[in-house]
């Protein structure tokens, strides 16, 4: 891990993070959510399976609401890699250790503060519900909507904190032995080319800039702050989180798989290319793009545009975003998109790339 400061017009400092603990949780998540992806379900459903039933339905009753432990990992001892993750939850009290990923990472949040007096006196009752749920029940990026009935189920868990730190413990080691530690072989060269890739480009571009070129796209109207940490990740590609874990330091994931390379271990046909061309085969997405093309426009604008309901809308932005075939800009509350006419000349190479000399099928065949 390594800090530049940037010259005085960009007063933020970069310091650079790579480590396999983040592609940890974060492939986790994918594997819960393939379609968000574009990965296929049977696949996801084939490697969860491995899992051993006691530690698979844990992990189903609780991702979910655990999200990234981002300022627990950033914390990690090196190098940070999966045993990093395992070894500093043995080495916490089975009690804590629920608690140590939540209020590190989320503990300005008032769920945090919720979850920690469940914690505290291991039980919860119906005001405890009324408050988390409108809270924890929300629609998440990839549109699914966890009910109380989900809800109630991880609060069982917090009520009992020894239990539930015996089982994350568990099921995390459970996970690494049926995917991630063959995983973490293939990943970890991609995200130290990653790594160097955005290094050469913050030489030349500045913090704005250099956040829009890694994630194909996203820009931030809001200040960064004083500190910004940059971890390349395999399987979010091309998507991106930005959180802030201080009070003036954020950390930014972006995508770092190459779009001629696969996700799935294995795979003839990179992902990338797939999800473009398949983006691009669908009359409404090219008119959302013909619009995008001559000016920025909110999803309740084109919704208008195109009338058609909203949610309808959104789910066509994010096929067009998951293939990098659109800007998004941030301000406040609202999103704006614009067509990022540049994908189409990658694609186009890609595709050319793939038919003259298309990628060796990969050894692996865990899939």
């Amino acid at each position: 891990m390594t800090a530049r400061k940037l010259p005085e017009t960009h007063p933020t400092a970069l310091i650079w993070e790579v480590g396999t603990a983040y592609e940890f949780f974060v492939s986790l998540h994918v594997l819960h959510e393939p379609d968000f992806f574009d990965l296929r379900p049977s696949w996801a459903a084939k490697i969860r399976s491995r899992i051993p039933t006691t530690e698979r339905t844990f992990l189903e009753e609780v991702y979910y609401f655990l999200n990234f432990p981002l300022a627990w990992l950033y914390k990690l001892p090196e190098p940070k890699n999966a045993i990093s993750v395992i070894y500093s939850l043995q080495q916490t009290p089975p009690a804590e250790r629920g608690t140590a990923l939540l209020s590190l990472n989320r503990g300005l949040k008032p769920e945090s503060q919720s979850l920690l007096k469940i914690a505290e006196h291991r039980t919860w009752d119906k005001d405890d519900l009324a408050v988390l749920t409108p809270l924890m029940c929300k629609k998440n990026e990839a549109g699914r909507v966890h009910d109380e009935g989900a809800l109630i189920k991880y609060l069982n868990w917090w009520a009992r904190p020894e239990d539930f730190g015996n089982m994350l413990l568990s099921s995390l080691q459970a996970y690494q032995l049926a995917f991630f530690e063959q995983e973490e072989q293939r990943v970890g060269p991609v995200l130290q080319a990653g790594i160097e890739h955005a290094r050469q480009l913050a030489d030349h571009l500045t913090v704005s800039e250099l956040i829009s070129k890694l994630s194909q796209g996203v820009s931030y109207e809001e200040p960064i702050g004083k500190e910004l940490i940059l971890v390349p990740t395999f399987w979010m590609t091309p998507l991106v989180q930005l959180e802030r874990i201080s009070e003036d330091k954020q950390i930014f994931l972006f995508g770092a798989r190459p779009s001629t390379m696969s996700a799935i271990p294995g795979e003839l046909v990179p992902e990338g290319l797939l999800i473009a061309l398949k983006a691009l085969a669908d009359p409404t997405r090219l008119k959302i793009l013909n619009y995008l093309s001559k000016e920025e426009l909110t999803p309740s604008e084109l919704s208008r545009r195109l009338n058609l309901r909203a949610p309808t809308v959104v789910h066509h932005l994010k096929e067009l975003r998951l293939a990098g075939l659109v800007n998004l800009t941030l301000r406040g509350q609202e999103k704006f998109y614009g067509a990022r006419l540049e994908a189409l000349d990658s694609t186009h190479i890609d595709l050319k790339r793939f038919l003259v000399n298309p990628p060796e099928a990969g050894k692996d065949t865990r899939s």
